[in-house]
């Protein structure tokens, strides 16, 4: 089968109704089904206008504009919503909650389009839900007068609905830059728009000085968005360049709060706009029981009719600011904005800085002034043909009204009049119709002298229309109209910077010096120091002994060394507070270590993880590996092969940079052996072999390795070597001795 037939069999209603499968390649498949689509998503679903409006918002207002809502009484919402649907092809629960995110009660706009009466819901909660359009009223705020402004006289065009029955607007004549007074988010297919709210009385003085200077500074009148509810922005002059220029760039909103010392509280009165209440919560309420707010003692939710707020009772004695600063980084407190002027210009989608924006918008309702100005014109000039003809017929009335009377027909007297005087049909109509009562001369004189005021008035909309400039002049003086008539303040707070310096989690970590000990049984314990010194005794469990101890603070990074060569590292912060008379935590379950993994060594390393580690293995040998090998650009948990080679680790010690320890080692069959670290050669690399230090025999293998300083050996001297790899000695110390039967124990457990 050709292609073309292919084609036509697939398209052909015959060969759906049969179901037959006809191969076809997926891009044209793709342009023929889902390129329709995705252009249906941009172009008249998703992605707001010049005008600021969405198809389904502009639907929703002009139906109530047609309703007469404008100065009218409210009306029950599902009357509304029933209205629109003439207009909007989608169900009336779509519809609806459309209509709630653009009233007055909803919170969620700077201008709101729709004063309402009832429970609406607020933006700021997800539940708090909006009652059902049985119960709420709504009728159009007063400002909307400025988006239906002069639309009878023919501004904008109007298209078909849906099923050709009416005809609505394309745009609406807003008479000032509603695209930016108001959020509106939208996700199309590829593409989505988050634009920022703007402060009112601020878009208009910007767009009054665009108009005078293109090229000026726009943050001089407009210094950043103004969000509804009343959050904090952090005024990053960058960021807002960059969003003024390209229309993309990410704002940081902060929480508002206000501290009561009286009954140690933090009350939150305002919210970032891309949060909500329950979220906010739920984030404080999971920090309080991970343990990480310590000083929070309860969250509440005290939102209500009055407005939003939010209640966090704190201890006595707590820094609420620098608390504040916590939960700024670790809970909703602090949201971002992310914007993505996405526009539709006549038709095309397009990303547009706020610049830009006013600039189109300026275009725009120039091109609606042309277009009224156009209508007025044409009406003054219909005007002025028919008074021109009155101004015929009055030079002889009588001459008028004798052809009236002497026509034999009424479809001839337009004609006749026509004939006699010289007019056309539109003229003479009008003067057929003049009620016999007005053929008086009075009445003719003032109609024919109004001619004057008509042939001012046309000249003066030919000026406005040869001269852009006049155009703007309009512009201008309606912005200032708007400015006195809708009064607005500034919402947002704005903070610099420096104020608003983000916490970095280290700072939110409490620092404090602690001690670490790690057991034989696989426990580690993690106890501050002023616990050690009100404590005699640390407990273990039954059996257990400590096999290292280590001094550290609470931000310290702790690396553990286990048998199979892993290192895990961990922040001592992640650990519990122990105190003296716990176990400790279980380092299997908290590593997630497999059934034959033990921790033998731990290590915390400074800050430029200087020094060295050298490590044992039970087959003899020694390696020495720089602690910078261990520091890793990521936060890397695991780091495996961690050592060389394949015996087992038993232990580590660590050596500050260019410091040499003697150190010694233990064999299983009660073999010492001391040497000096210099003689162990220092690597770069985690994974070398290092070099055979001890000669194991049959049945034998290393136990351990100490330095000497913290060692029992009472005479080390004896054990000592110059060259490696030896054999070493047998131990003559009892404390060794037993020691050494413990190890031996646990050895063969292994």
């Amino acid at each position: 089968m050709t292609e073309t037939a292919r084609e036509s069999v697939a398209d052909s209603p015959e060969h759906v109704r049969r179901g037959v499968v006809t191969e076809q390649p997926i891009t044209q498949t793709l342009e023929r089904n889902y390129l329709p689509y995705m252009m249906s998503v941009i172009v008249s679903r998703a992605i707001p206008e010049i005008d600021g409006l969405k198809p389904s918002h502009r639907r929703i207002l002009y139906t109530m504009y047609k309703m007469g809502l404008l100065r009218g009484n409210r009306t029950k919402s599902a009357n509304v919503v029933g209205q629109t649907m003439k207009l909007n092809p989608h169900g009336d629960q779509a519809i609806y909650e459309t209509m709630v995110r653009m009233t007055r009660g909803n919170g969620a706009l700077n201008c709101p389009w729709i004063d309402s009466k009832g429970n609406m819901g607020r933006f700021y909660s997800r539940d708090m839900q909006f009652a059902a359009p049985r119960y709420t009223e709504v009728k159009l705020e007063k400002i909307c007068e400025e988006l239906f402004r002069s639309i009878d006289s023919q501004t904008v065009p109007f298209v078909p609905n849906y099923d050709n029955t009416m005809e609505e607007p394309l745009l609406l004549p807003c008479t000032f830059p509603s695209i930016l007074a108001n959020s509106n988010q939208g996700i199309a297919v590829g593409m989505a728009s988050n634009i920022a709210p703007f402060n009112l009385e601020e878009i208009c003085q910007a767009t009054m000085a665009w108009l005078h200077d293109p090229g000026v500074d726009l943050l001089e009148y407009m210094p950043a968005p103004d969000f509804p509810g009343g959050c904090k922005i952090v005024q990053d002059e960058s960021v807002l360049r960059q969003i003024y220029r390209s229309g993309t760039g990410t704002l940081r909103l902060r929480a508002v709060y206000e501290v009561s010392k009286t009954d140690s509280r933090i009350i939150i009165t305002a919210i970032p706009y891309t949060s909500t209440v329950e979220s906010i919560i739920d984030d404080l309420t999971n920090l309080f029981k991970k343990g990480q707010i310590k000083e929070v003692t309860d969250v509440r939710d005290e939102t209500d009719l009055r407005g939003m707020r939010i209640s966090i009772d704190v201890k006595r004695g707590t820094d609420c600011d620098q608390l504040m600063q916590q939960l700024y980084r670790q809970s909703g407190l602090e949201n971002t904005f992310a914007c993505n002027f996405n526009i539709l210009i006549n038709g095309t989608p397009r990303r547009l800085g706020v610049t830009q924006i006013i600039g189109e918008w300026v275009n725009f309702r120039r091109v609606c002034l042309r277009n009224e100005i156009g209508f007025k014109l044409g009406e003054a000039q219909e005007r002025l043909h028919i008074l021109n003809g009155l101004a015929l017929v009055l030079l002889d009335i009588d001459r008028a009204i004798a052809v009236i009377r002497n026509t034999e027909k009424e479809a001839d007297v337009i004609p006749a009049l026509c004939d006699a005087f010289g007019i056309d049909n539109r003229q003479a109509e009008y003067i057929a119709e003049i009620k016999l009562r007005n053929l008086n001369r009075e009445y003719l004189l003032r109609r024919t002298s109004d001619r004057e005021e008509v042939e001012k008035r046309i000249r003066e909309l030919q000026e406005y229309l040869a001269d852009t400039q006049e155009l703007d002049k309009l512009i201008i003086a309606d912005l200032e109209r708007i400015i006195k008539d809708y009064p607005q303040p500034r919402l947002s707070e704005l903070i610099q910077p420096e104020e608003a310096k983000p916490i970095s989690a280290e700072e939110l970590i409490p620092d404090f010096n602690l001690r670490l000990f790690l057991t034989e049984q696989g426990y580690l314990k993690k106890i501050a120091l002023t616990s050690l010194r009100n404590y005699g005794e640390l407990k273990m469990k039954e059996g257990d002994q400590i096999i290292q101890d280590l001094e550290a603070t609470n931000r310290s990074e702790i690396i553990l060394l286990s048998t199979k060569r892993v290192a895990y590292k961990i922040s001592a912060s992640q650990l519990p507070d122990h105190r003296p008379s716990d176990w400790g935590e279980y380092l299997g379950n908290l590593l997630e270590l497999e059934e034959d993994e033990e921790i033998v060594f731990m290590h915390a390393p400074s800050e430029d993880y200087g020094g060295s580690l050298v490590f044992a293995y039970a087959d003899g040998r020694v390696s020495r590996v720089l602690v910078k090998a261990y520091e890793t650009k990521q936060n890397r948990r695991r780091l495996l092969n961690s050592c060389g080679g394949s015996a087992t680790v038993l232990g580590g010690v660590y050596l500050e940079e260019g410091e040499e320890k003697d150190l010694f080692i233990l064999s299983k069959q009660g073999k010492i052996l001391v040497f000096d670290s210099a003689l162990i050669p220092t690597m770069q690399s985690r994974a070398n072999q290092g070099i055979r230090v001890f000669r194991t025999g049959k049945n034998d293998r290393l136990l351990k390795i100490r330095s000497v300083a913290g060692g029992r050996l009472e005479d080390p001297d004896y054990y000592r070597v110059r060259t490696l790899p030896s054999v070493g000695r047998y131990a003559k110390e009892e404390s060794l001795i037993e020691r050494l039967q413990e190890l031996q124990e646990v050895a063969t457990a292994r």
